[in-house]
Parts: structure tokens; sequence; C-alpha cells
């Protein structure tokens, strides 16, 4: 009798996710007109991606940007500090991206994470929108970055220090 060995490989841990709100997860109201935040759209994305990745998913708040405070940024932070998670994603806001990304690359307990923060320039619900696209390339690079703080957007990765939201061009670029 023969026996084969099969090296079965270990599961990743869970990416931990969370949601902020921001442009993403806005849904047009159709007696109002204004944007707003029903709920998040993050579990209908990453079905409609058919991913494999274990995520675990946490909600922290659902606001956009502009509306983020110190205490905001400061709940995020925490989340991530408090989170055993070594992989971390965040949707977010792109207004005020950069100031939460900076404020998490200059916490000494984040070192050794990897903090990917990602949105998008047009909500997830209206057609030809780039959050399906900042999602999964985020999910990307959160698997093959080295620790630190990063941010993802238009198909690039960029180091929390090093990145703007150029509002011309309508596209974030390095600094």
């Amino acid at each position: 009798m023969t026996q084969t060995n099969i090296k079965v490989q270990n599961s990743p841990p869970p990416i931990q996710l969370f949601v902020t709100g921001g442009t993403l997860d806005k849904q047009y109201q159709t007696t109002t007109g204004e944007l707003m935040f029903p709920a998040t759209h993050l579990p209908l994305m990453l079905q409609e991606a058919n991913t494999t990745l274990a995520i675990k998913t946490t909600v922290l708040m659902q606001k956009d940007s502009l509306e983020l405070t110190d205490a905001d940024r400061e709940r995020i932070c925490q989340a991530c500090i408090d989170t055993p998670q070594h992989t971390i994603v965040i949707t977010h806001g792109t207004d005020t991206m950069v100031n939460t990304a900076l404020v998490l690359n200059q916490h000494p307990k984040l070192k050794h994470k990897t903090i990917v923060l990602t949105g998008a320039m047009r909500p997830f619900m209206l057609s030809h929108s780039d959050a399906s696209f900042n999602l999964g390339a985020a999910l990307m690079a959160v698997q093959l970055a080295n620790s630190g703080v990063y941010i993802v957007m238009n198909g690039r990765l960029f180091s929390a220090n090093q990145v703007q939201k150029n509002r011309q061009l309508g596209l974030f670029t390095e600094l």
C-alpha cells in the first residue's frame, strides 16, 4: 500500500474589514435627492466578487469623511489596535482618507500591522462606480504589502505619507 502525503496549506487568518462610510457606501435617496447611508454595501460587494477570502467585517460608523472628528479617527485607530488581525482594510471617504491614514501611520502599536484604506469617487450603488475595483485592489494589497499604512485607489498602492487626493484630476497621486 502506498501512502501519499498531501500537504494541506493552512488558511491565512481572516482579513479585518472596517467600514466607516464614505462615498462607497452612500445611496441615492429618490424622494429627497440626497445621498445617505442606509446600510453598508460591503456584503453585497463581496458576494458579487465571489471572493473566497476569510473576511471579518465590522461597521465602525457610517459617515461622510468630511464629518469625521478626531474622536472618530481615534475610534478607528483603537479598533485597529484591538483587532487580533494583522491585515486590515478600512473603507473610508476619500476627502479625508489621507488624514486618517496619517493618524494610523503615527501610532506605534500599529507598526507591525498592514493597514489599507480605500474608498470610491462614486457610490457603489450608482453605475460606473470604482468601488468594487478599489475594494478588490485593497484586499489584494493587504495580503502582499509589508507592514505599514497604505491607501489603495485607482489601481495604485500609496504609502500613507506619500499620497494626496488630487481634486482637479479626480484621483489620488503621489506627493
